[in-house]
C-alpha cells in the first residue's frame, strides 16, 4: 500500500519525510537498520545476531508490501538516513477484518524527536479511513516504558498480558502485554 509523503518538522528543528519505501533504493539500508534496532534495545522481538534477511530478500519483502491492499509501510527519513518505520496490517479473514496491527521502531539516535507520534498519527489516520476497522492493535515487552508511554498517549490501552513470553539473554523472563486502540 502506498503512502503518499508527508513532511514533518521534528523537535530539534530538522525536517524529516514520512513516505512509502523503495525497494530497490531503501532495502540495503533496510536491511541495516533491521540490525541497528535490534543492537539498540533489548524490547524489540530479535536479537542482531539473528537477523539473516538479505538485500535481495529485504527487496522482495518491500516489493509485496509496497503492491498490498492490506499492509503498509511508512519509513522516516532524517537527513537522507531513515531513522525509523512503521508496519499498519489490516486482517482480511471475514471475522476479524474489523482489526489491524501495529508495529514501529525507531533507531535510538532519533527517540525523543517527535518521529513515533508522527508516525502513530498516520497509521491512526489510514485506520480510521478503511471500512469497517474498529481496533488497533499492537504488543510491547515488560519493561519499555519509553514504548509504553507512546502508545498510551495514542490512545492504546492493555488488555491482556502473555507471562514469561520473552526471555531475555541474561535469561530473565518477561511478559508480552497486548494494547489495542478503537477506531
Amino acid at each position: 500500500m502506498y503512502f503518499a509523503p508527508v513532511t514533518i518538522e521534528l523537535k530539534d528543528g530538522r525536517t524529516a519525510i514520512l513516505r512509502s519505501p523503495d525497494p530497490v533504493n531503501d532495502a540495503a539500508e533496510l536491511v541495516q537498520y533491521l540490525y541497528d534496532t535490534a543492537a539498540d534495545t533489548p524490547f524489540v522481538l530479535r536479537a542482531p545476531e539473528e537477523i539473516s534477511m538479505t538485500v535481495e530478500g529485504e527487496e522482495r519483502f518491500l516489493e509485496a508490501v509496497v503492491d498490498s491492499e492490506s499492509d503498509c509501510m511508512i519509513l522516516c527519513e532524517v537527513d537522507g538516513r531513515i531513522a525509523g518505520n512503521c508496519h499498519l496490517s489490516f486482517m482480511g479473514k471475514k471475522k476479524v477484518r474489523h482489526r489491524c496491527s501495529v508495529a514501529i521502531a525507531l533507531r535510538k539516535a532519533f527517540w525523543g524527536l517527535g518521529i513515533g507520534t508522527a508516525m502513530f498519527e498516520a497509521m491512526i489516520g489510514m485506520a480510521e479511513k478503511r471500512e469497517g476497522v474498529t481496533v488497533m492493535e499492537l504488543e510491547f515487552i515488560e519493561g519499555n516504558a519509553r514504548a509504553r508511554g507512546l502508545y498510551e498517549k495514542m490512545g492504546f490501552r492493555i488488555v491482556g498480558m502473555h507471562p514469561d513470553a520473552i526471555r531475555q539473554e541474561d535469561g530473565t523472563l518477561l511478559a508480552l502485554y497486548l494494547m489495542q486502540r478503537p477506531v
